[in-house]
């Protein structure tokens, strides 16, 4: 059983989502069915590079496909695995980056990285809706109100990428083991309608769902990036 942990309001400083520009729109279209003969044993759209990546024990992966390289528009699909099969579970609109996407993230360039990387902790700062990773509620968590108002809500729910960070901590632990350079801090988050610091976004449904969704027993990762560099 997963344990919420409340943490106070803790002057922790916010990492690669720290800045206006992130969050979105749009509700959770209905389940996708495929026909058995359609339904792929390789995530759609990505190639051997990042394929290879994903673990073998793995049966959840977030994908974000990114419309463009230079772009803050993405699309996050969640697959579930089947025997040796991924199905399509749900998908929604979302935001990243709002100078699009890297393979050599820097702090402050504000691109996503692109790769594959594991989701292992959640917080926010609402309490606990029934999330499978472990979730910690903390203040500091929150986005600073001096922020424009509609920034408000975006860290209401997040889900920490394991880019940069010490997994098994709270979201907004700030340890970049690979060094402050790289950046850190990146989240999936909710969404205010345009591209983010660093992070994917996506809407308030859509958070919940994840989180009441993604399961550690299943090792769930993310596999994110622009089209283009998904399928290299």
């Amino acid at each position: 059983m997963v344990t919420t942990t409340v943490l106070g309001a803790l002057l922790i400083p916010l990492g690669g989502c720290g800045g206006p520009g992130s969050a979105g729109t749009g509700s959770a279209p209905a389940k996708v069915a495929g026909k058995p003969a359609d339904r792929p044993t390789r995530i759609p759209g990505v190639g051997d590079r990042l394929q290879r990546r994903i673990p073998a024990s793995s049966r959840q992966v977030v994908a974000v496909y990114g419309d463009g390289k230079d772009s803050p528009d993405a699309t996050v699909v969640l697959y579930t695995k089947r025997g040796s099969v991924w199905d399509r579970v749900r998908g929604w609109p979302a935001h990243n980056g709002k100078k699009g996407w890297t393979t050599d993230h820097r702090e402050g360039d504000r691109r996503s990285p692109v790769g594959v990387f594991t989701l292992s902790d959640a917080g926010g700062a609402l309490p606990d809706p029934g999330a499978r990773l472990p979730y910690t509620r903390s203040a500091a968590i929150a986005a600073p109100r001096w922020w424009p108002r509609s920034y408000w809500h975006d860290f209401d729910y997040v889900i920490a990428i394991d880019y940069n960070r010490v997994t098994g901590t709270p979201p907004n632990n700030q340890t970049r083991p690979g060094g402050y350079g790289k950046g850190g801090g990146i989240w999936l988050h909710m969404d205010h309608g345009s591209g983010t610091s660093a992070c994917v976004s996506v809407s308030r449904s859509a958070m919940r769902y994840l989180l009441r969704t993604l399961d550690p027993d299943r090792r769930p990762v993310v596999v994110m990036g622009d089209r283009a560099d998904l399928k290299d």
